[in-house]
Formats: C-alpha cells, sequence, structure tokens
C-alpha cells in the first residue's frame, strides 16, 4: 500500500531552508520586544522642583541622591519656567512644594513617563501629609487617552509599507528600477493616507492637524519602501526579514511610542536619536501637541531616511543594469525571447509567493 512520495534530502533542505526565515524572526523580535519593554526602569528622568529657597535646595538634592541614577532632579525658580521646560520636553515633571503640593506634567509628551514622575512625588506629598493635585499641561486627545495611539498608528503604517516591498521587490523585478520607484512612492502616498484617515475620522487619534500627519506619515512609509525596494536587488528573498530587523525589531523598540528612552535599556535610548520610527512618533507629537517645538529635528531625520532610501534605488538600478548587461550580449541570437521573458516571470512569481507568504506571517 502506498503511502506517498518519499521524503528526498533535496525537498527536506528546501524545507529547513526556509524555516530559517521564520526562526531568525521570533529569536529576533524576542530579544528586541523583552530587550526593550520587559522592565522599564527610569534613568537621568529630568524632573524639577520649582522654588528658590533652602527648603527647595535640599529636597531636590535628598530626591536625586535617593533616586541613584534614576531622576535628574533640578530646581526652577518659578511655575512659568517649568511650564517652558515641560513644553519643549526638556523635563517630564515638575513638583511644587507647599501646603497644596502640585505636579506639573505633559502626558502628550510620554504617558508612562508622567506616570513614573506621579509615583515619585504622590509619595513625596505623602512624606508631608498633604494631597498630590495633578496639572496636566499637554493633554492628549479624547480618542487617546494613554497616549499610545500614535504608535500604533506607526505600527499600521509601517506593516502597510514593509509588507509592500515584497510586492513590489518581487512580482515587480522585472519591471524598470525607476517604475519600481514610482510604484513605492504611490503606495507610500496610498498607506499614509490610510493611517491619516484612522488618525483623524475613524479613531480620533488626534484631533487637529491632520495635514502634517500625513505628511510626516509619507515621508516615513516613502523612506521604508524605497529602502525595502532598494535592499531587495541584494537580498533578494532575506529581504523581508532584512526589512523587519530596520523597521521591526529596531525601529518599534526605540521609538519612544511606549517607553521613552529614559524609562529603556541604552540601545533603544541610542537608537531613539536617529531612527526614523522615533522621527515619526516624536515628529507627530510635537506637531499635534507642542506646536511644532522641536519639529525640524524630527523632519530632519525622516528626510534623510528618505533620501538614504532614493539613494540605495538608485545604486540598485545600477547594479541591475551591470549585471544584466553581460547576460544580454552573451545570450545566443536564436535563443526564443518569449522562453527568457517566461523563465523570468516564472521565478518572479515563486519569489513573490515566498515573500509575500512570510511578509503576511509576521
Amino acid at each position: 500500500m502506498s503511502t506517498g512520495p518519499n521524503p528526498t534530502p533535496g525537498a527536506l533542505r528546501h524545507v529547513l531552508g526556509h524555516l530559517l526565515t521564520p526562526l531568525l524572526m521570533c529569536l529576533g523580535m524576542g530579544l528586541a520586544y523583552l530587550g526593550a519593554f520587559h522592565a522599564p526602569q527610569p534613568h537621568d528622568l529630568r524632573v524639577d522642583v520649582v522654588g528658590s529657597g533652602p527648603a527647595t535646595q535640599v529636597l531636590a538634592q535628598t530626591l536625586h541622591d535617593q533616586a541613584d541614577g534614576a531622576l535628574d532632579v533640578r530646581t526652577v525658580p518659578d511655575r512659568a519656567t517649568a511650564s517652558t521646560a515641560l513644553l519643549h520636553q526638556d523635563s517630564y515633571g515638575a513638583y511644587i512644594p507647599g501646603d497644596h503640593p502640585e505636579l506639573l506634567v505633559a502626558s502628550a509628551s510620554s504617558d508612562t513617563s508622567a506616570m513614573a514622575v506621579e509615583k515619585v512625588f504622590t509619595k513625596v506629598a505623602a512624606g508631608q501629609d498633604a494631597p498630590l493635585r495633578v496639572t496636566d499641561l499637554a493633554p492628549t486627545a479624547s480618542g487617546d487617552p494613554t497616549g499610545q495611539g500614535v504608535f500604533f498608528l506607526l505600527v499600521a503604517v509601517s506593516i502597510g509599507a514593509y509588507a509592500s516591498v515584497a510586492v513590489i521587490g518581487a512580482a515587480g523585478a522585472a519591471l524598470p528600477m525607476r517604475i519600481r520607484a514610482l510604484l513605492a512612492a504611490s503606495t507610500a502616498l496610498v498607506v499614509s493616507l490610510i493611517g491619516t484617515l484612522f488618525a483623524g475620522p475613524v479613531f480620533h487619534l488626534v484631533d487637529h492637524g491632520l495635514a502634517g500627519v500625513w505628511a510626516l506619515s509619507w515621508l516615513y512609509a516613502a523612506g521604508i519602501l524605497l529602502i525595502g525596494v532598494g535592499l531587495h536587488t541584494y537580498l533578494r528573498r532575506w529581504t523581508t526579514l532584512g526589512v523587519m530587523v530596520l523597521f521591526v525589531m529596531l525601529n518599534f523598540t526605540s521609538s519612544g511610542g511606549i517607553y521613552r528612552p529614559e524609562l529603556q535599556p541604552g540601545l533603544f535610548g541610542s537608537l531613539h536619536a536617529f531612527w526614523n520610527g522615533a522621527g515619526l512618533v516624536e515628529g507627530i507629537r510635537s506637531h499635534v501637541y507642542f506646536d511644532g517645538h522641536a519639529l525640524g529635528g524630527h523632519l530632519l531625520v525622516l528626510v534623510l531616511w528618505l533620501l538614504a532610501g532614493i539613494a540605495l534605488v538608485a545604486l540598485a538600478g545600477r547594479t541591475e543594469a551591470a549585471r544584466n548587461a553581460p547576460t544580454a550580449e552573451a545570450a545566443p541570437e536564436e535563443a526564443p525571447k518569449e522562453t527568457t521573458q517566461q523563465r523570468t516571470k516564472e521565478e518572479g512569481s515563486e519569489d513573490a509567493e515566498e515573500e509575500m507568504e512570510e511578509a503576511v506571517a509576521v
């Protein structure tokens, strides 16, 4: 009685080779997400104590010493100075001591940082037998009470962008690079418009500034798509894993959407300064909640990633032209053109199917 075809070493190697990608994804996602999020602890988190007398200085120094590196406690002369520091995202809390102590925060900057600061100064106020009043100088929109909706907008736009790389890079491999680049820019337009609809009319994550949210989202998505399309020339079926490392594992974890760098290990805090996900998250926060303060720096980050994508696409185009030139010269004249085109189409179809399966699985 037949039990089916016998497995061959070649088929087994083929399966094992394809299993390597999801296993590496599992390893990378575990290291990145658990490394970044499993035990958030503040380090050098700046907070201010408002006042100028000896009691204020003693309180600030005591908090600084007891925090053992967790807090960077400073004194500021008045409430206005403290408010400016919060709205410029230079500090994450300002404590005003007295009979009725008050804590100033800006939750739109980071809800988790504001909660960490509130936890510290609730204990301080309790030690003075006084209830703590918390004033939020920059609250988030009603549709985003935790302030983390921008992070999930980042996730949606990222998935739309990097999943499209598999289609454009593999299924469109027979197209000229300039056409693929145009498809990438157009796909970024659609992805960014979908993200803007989610942010505004659908879920009300932001209540104004949608044009700016769209522009930042397009820059971000276009950078991912162009970099992915350029990488596909060199990485082929490993492109999905490559863009996941760049735009999921390192990107989501360093974006500041859940925890700002002051609550994360050093690697992710360092990446926050120049990674494109942080550019989008902090750029939207700056544009929507902080009157555009420091927006130029976040915009520059996104533009530089876009320029990197343009440069990579140009380089990939030259690489492909160099690869194809000798093949065209060496091809026998009598070789049927239909056979070559058909083979290219079939190979591209197989690559596209494999890459899209991996992208969807993620």
